[in-house]
């Protein structure tokens, strides 16, 4: 499993004002799953998404971290939730000191990565 910073914002129901977070990801080897907060998402193309939530099929953006502008649609609003173990990550890749208390919330997450659970989903589809 690869572990890795990653932007994950919901699109079902919310267009681009969605709920968003950048935090620590899980990802399968073939980089097809992605792991976060107790979810699983699958690549799936659709109309504002590339990522669907194996369980519940909402629709989600998941992408890497832009460096020289925001990571939210343009058309986007909302505080951007981000882990507070990422901060600093995160200001070293945007080449910043500090993060600006109107685009983002610093919060608790923790690794929650269901790659068993859904296994089990998965396999005993066939």
């Amino acid at each position: 499993m690869i572990k890795e910073l990653m932007y994950i914002e919901l699109k079902t129901g919310y267009s681009d004002d969605g709920p968003a977070w950048i935090g620590y990801v899980q990802t399968s080897n073939t980089r097809k799953t992605i792991y976060f907060n107790d979810h699983a998402f699958q690549k799936n193309i659709g109309n504002y998404a590339n990522y669907m939530d194996i369980e519940n099929g909402e629709e989600y953006w998941i992408s890497g971290l832009k460096k020289k502008e925001s990571n939210r649609h343009w058309a986007g609003h909302g505080k951007i939730m981000i882990d507070r173990r990422a901060v600093d990550d995160y200001l070293t890749l945007i080449g910043e000191k500090e993060l600006p208390s109107n685009l983002f919330e610093i919060v608790g997450m923790e690794d929650r990565f269901p790659v068993e659970r859904v296994n089990k989903r998965l396999n005993a589809k066939h």
